[in-house]
């Protein structure tokens, strides 16, 4: 069922581009979120949901280039204390646009990303 939801989830948002998504009971006790370690900010394989291990985890605030990560992506923020993470079009962090809040997640085109930043609150 957990697989379902996800693809149907998948595919809404696929249509409406870029969406955010709470986390409401998404948190393991150990305050993971399917997979995506506490106060770190997770990409997912291409084309796939967050039940396969992420592909990129990013802990340190400031920018961080992204490699080979094209086509439509899960990128969840679970940071902690309102930290924010930013998808950029440029290297180390340039030309940022779409905010994503701490327990939030999009489901984005990564072709045009070559960046994403963590930013304290």
């Amino acid at each position: 069922m957990r697989k379902i939801m996800h693809t149907f989830a998948a595919l809404a948002l696929a249509a409406a581009a870029v969406t955010t998504m709470g986390s409401s009971g998404a948190q393991a006790a150990d305050g993971s979120w399917d997979g995506c370690p506490y106060g770190a900010v997770c990409i997912y394989p291409q084309d796939s949901d967050t039940s396969r291990p992420p592909t990129d985890v990013f802990y340190s605030y400031g920018p961080h280039n992204l490699h080979n990560q094209y086509g439509w992506h899960w990128v969840l923020n679970n940071q902690s204390g309102g930290a924010h993470a930013h998808l950029c079009t440029r290297s180390n962090g340039g030309g940022c646009g779409y905010d994503i809040a701490a327990q939030a997640g999009v489901y984005a085109d990564l072709t045009p990303i070559n960046s994403i930043t963590l930013d304290r609150p």
